[in-house]
């Protein structure tokens, strides 16, 4: 143990993330680390894991809050926890971006072994309409999606249902048809704010990304890191269904999307993405870490070093190296 103090583990459990039970995955991460000497607390409620997490820290003997689940439990503990308390993952969602990013071991044991050796690496994060986002936020179609994903996944949890609230790949096939179906793609303006200057783009599908993960791994910003004060942004200008999926095409190709005439691309650390004049009347969704955020419009800005991730030494001092 690098320090007999920070002796504390907290794991909270989101009992909705992921196909398998969540809860079974904590007791064996909590069996494994008191194995090895921590002492473990199992919390669900949010609140709850929340504040120890905080007096924890405040006493110098936390070493980790856990969060069983995926990117939004992530982004939920960063925002319910103050600045400099040590976040990890043990990944139990659908995407688990920042743990792909990070390289966080999907196994209890083997993230047993991280918590107990890893290194704390402290990462910029996004704030939109008030609210830390840890990946990205997005207005146009897959906002959509995700708005129909998380309806469907409240009333599923609601009722009971066998499969609960858990979702899955497949479990965004409805909402991606219906979408499909119905969505107006209507014209969103995204206006660059500061720095180097002010500008405004406007297409129909607008990102804001603070680490390169999307969706399955598309590389739509690959000359982002998370670690350099800065957000990149990345929006599609023209088209329906047909050009967005042409757009998505040439991304997976080894980012080659950013030299299509339609794509804008680029950094800044302040944005605000509205409902173009034209398109006013319209309800627009963006989503941030892949859950609902509200409707446009949308301020974002970048705030540096306030998550602290522990994550392999080797990624940690690989991304220390990035800074600018």
């Amino acid at each position: 143990m690098q320090d007999n103090l920070r002796r504390y583990v907290l794991v909270s459990v989101n009992p909705k993330a992921g196909r398998k039970s969540p809860r079974k995955r904590a007791e064996r991460l909590a069996t494994a680390l008191r194995q090895k000497g921590f002492l473990v607390e199992i919390h669900t409620d949010l609140d709850v894991v929340s504040n120890r997490a905080n007096d924890l820290f405040k006493k110098g003997t936390l070493r980790a809050l856990v969060g069983v689940g995926g990117d939004g439990t992530a982004a939920e503990l960063t925002n319910r926890t103050i600045c400099g308390v040590p976040i990890t993952l043990l990944p139990s969602g659908t995407a688990n971006l920042i743990a792909k990013y990070l390289k966080l071991p999907f196994n209890p044991e083997k993230a047993a072994d991280l918590i107990e050796s890893g290194k704390t690496i402290m990462f910029d994060v996004g704030r939109a309409n008030g609210r830390i986002f840890l990946v990205m936020v997005s207005a146009g179609i897959d906002a959509d999606v995700v708005n129909g994903v998380h309806a469907a996944r409240e009333k599923s949890f609601k009722q009971e249902k066998k499969k609960g609230g858990h979702i899955s790949y497949l479990s965004y096939l409805r909402p991606i048809f219906k979408s499909i179906a119905s969505y107006q793609y209507p014209q969103i303006t995204t206006e660059i704010i500061a720095p180097p200057g002010t500008a405004s783009i406007t297409g129909k599908w607008s990102f804001v990304f603070n680490l390169p993960r999307y969706g399955w791994g598309l590389p739509l910003v690959p000359k982002c890191v998370g670690v350099d004060k800065k957000l990149d942004f990345c929006v599609f200008q023209k088209g329906r269904l047909g050009m967005a999926l042409l757009d998505v095409f040439f991304a997976q190709l080894g980012s080659l999307h950013r030299f299509l005439p339609n794509t804008k691309l680029g950094q800044a650390s302040c944005f605000k993405i509205s409902v173009s004049p034209d398109a006013s009347e319209m309800n627009v969704p963006f989503q941030l870490d892949g859950d609902p955020g509200g409707f446009l419009p949308v301020e974002i800005e970048i705030i540096p070093d306030r998550f602290t991730a522990l994550a392999p030494i080797k990624i940690a001092d690989k991304l220390e190296r990035a800074r600018k």
